[in-house]
């Protein structure tokens, strides 16, 4: 089946470089994301929230988990926008099938094709902090970066290292039936995720932070994050949206939706160059992601500044 070419709204609209469709009339590419499991590996389960183990480890496990249910407090320390760890890795990073930390910590060290070398588990929670958070990262033998670290690893307790754990990522997404529609999304998302994320995806606010996290404008994740490509977003919407009724939206529901989000501006991506057609030829050529292609009369990532601090030479890949 043929798919329709994105629509943009103006002439000088750059070509979407979505691997696998030339003017409307390929197959989108086969689907990136492998993990088929969103459960926990059979018989294991992470040790219960009021377990932490005694001592200096126990108070480091604490303090790790305070700072992903309560990112948002540590706002201009290294924390940059509305969101949390868990805005993402759901329920303080313990859900099977939302990218949990359970699943992280035995998998690095790791080569990973974003950043172009091995991350180690420092690097990669770091990567979290420049790009998810907008922020700038703890420091490596920082005190909040032990803490994560040593949250993580207690997490984990049990599994064994080296592997990749069943659940670890999101459920299995295929290529969508039909070229993903933003407007179509706008329905979708006007009509049920606006309820807890606002009708302009503004989050839902309350004064102990955001209780639902915003999806664009200057309180998200910014243009770097892998969450701002589609089949990353769509999976994750997929497999978890909304959160009182998981994979109430079909396949193409959550391309479509993803679509939508990722169809608005947001802060910049902190591997900004010299201008938008040259971040997107070096930065985002080949991921399926709307950065500098024309939504709705607007450039997205024209006139958006860059994260607080430039990109770490190590860190010039994507998130």
């Amino acid at each position: 089946m043929a798919r329709r070419a994105l629509r943009n709204t103006s002439p000088r609209s750059p070509a979407c470089s979505w691997q696998g469709l030339t003017g409307g009339a390929l197959l989108l590419a086969s689907a990136l994301l492998r993990c088929a499991s969103a459960a926990p590996p059979s018989g294991w389960s992470p040790p219960a929230p009021d377990t932490f183990p005694p001592g200096p480890l126990g108070e480091a496990v604490r303090h790790g988990h305070e700072l992903v249910v309560h990112t948002d407090r540590y706002r201009g320390r290294f924390h940059g926008n509305g969101l949390t760890c868990q805005s993402c890795h759901l329920e303080a990073g313990r859900k099977a099938g939302a990218i949990p930390l359970w699943g992280a910590w035995g998998v690095y060290p790791r080569f990973r094709e974003a950043s172009g070398h091995v991350d180690r588990m420092t690097e990669r929670i770091q990567a979290c902090f420049r790009f998810s958070m907008n922020g700038v990262p703890p420091a490596p033998q920082s005190p909040d970066m032990v803490a994560l670290e040593s949250y993580a690893f207690w997490l984990a307790r049990g599994l064994p290292i080296g592997e990749d754990p069943p659940g670890r990522r999101f459920l299995e997404l295929p290529d969508p039936r039909h070229q993903p529609d933003r407007r179509r999304g706008k329905t979708i998302f006007q009509s049920g995720c606006s309820r807890c994320h606002g009708p302009a995806g503004q989050g839902l606010r309350t004064e102990h932070g955001y209780a639902f996290p915003p999806l664009w404008g200057s309180e998200s994740f910014n243009f770097g994050a892998s969450m701002h490509q589609l089949d990353v977003a769509a999976a994750f919407i997929y497999a978890n949206m909304n959160q009182e009724r998981g994979n109430r939206l079909s396949e193409q529901d959550a391309w479509d939706v993803a679509a939508f989000v990722n169809s608005h501006q947001r802060p910049q991506d902190p591997g900004f160059t010299r201008d938008v057609a040259h971040t997107r030829a070096q930065r985002h050529s080949g991921h399926r992601c709307l950065y500098g292609t024309w939504q709705d009369g607007q450039l997205l990532g024209e006139g958006v500044q860059p994260a607080p601090s430039p990109l770490p030479p190590q860190h010039e890949g994507r998130f």
